[in-house]
């Protein structure tokens, strides 16, 4: 996990000097007046809003998962992990296919669980999808947030 957060501070601080970058040359081609570079430099102030929109939204997903992973992690309920491993430390997919049926059996008997969404996340990430991951993930986070919102167990999610 620390591996992940050191390599999303990097890209996060490249990303950030990239629309440093971008934004001056926006700004030079708005100062030099013709109807072109003023139309490329309003294409480049809109590039860096875009960036720095996604850059939040991905740091916020990540502490917002971080955050359930722990409180799973306290609770005792992060699946145990005894898949095989490739030598890069990514999980064996087949071994991961194989435990994939009961993590969504979860979600479909408590289908507002929050916990059984992470689970469900976190194997579909053990079996390389991970676009159906980080929606799943995504829908963890929702739904701990509603539950704080009433109230429950759950730690508030930002």
């Amino acid at each position: 996990m620390r591996r992940a957060l050191v390599g999303a501070v990097v890209m996060a601080v490249l990303l950030v000097v990239y629309l440093v970058a971008t934004l001056q040359l926006a700004i030079a081609l708005l100062i030099s007046g013709t109807g072109v570079t003023t139309a490329m430099g309003v294409a480049l102030v809109i590039l860096p809003l875009v960036g720095i929109w996604a850059l939040v939204r991905e740091l916020m997903f990540g502490v917002a998962s971080t955050r359930l992973i722990r409180i799973l992690e306290t609770e005792g309920g992060l699946p145990v992990d005894n898949l095989g491993h490739h030598p890069s430390g990514r999980p064996l997919r087949d071994d991961a296919d194989a435990e994939f049926p009961q993590f969504a059996a979860e979600v479909e008997a408590s289908p507002g669980s929050w916990r059984a969404w992470l689970r469900l996340g976190l194997a579909y990430d053990a079996s390389g999808d991970r676009r159906r991951a980080r929606a799943a993930v995504r829908t963890a986070i929702r739904l701990s947030r509603q539950d704080a919102s009433r109230g429950g167990s759950a730690k508030s999610v930002q």
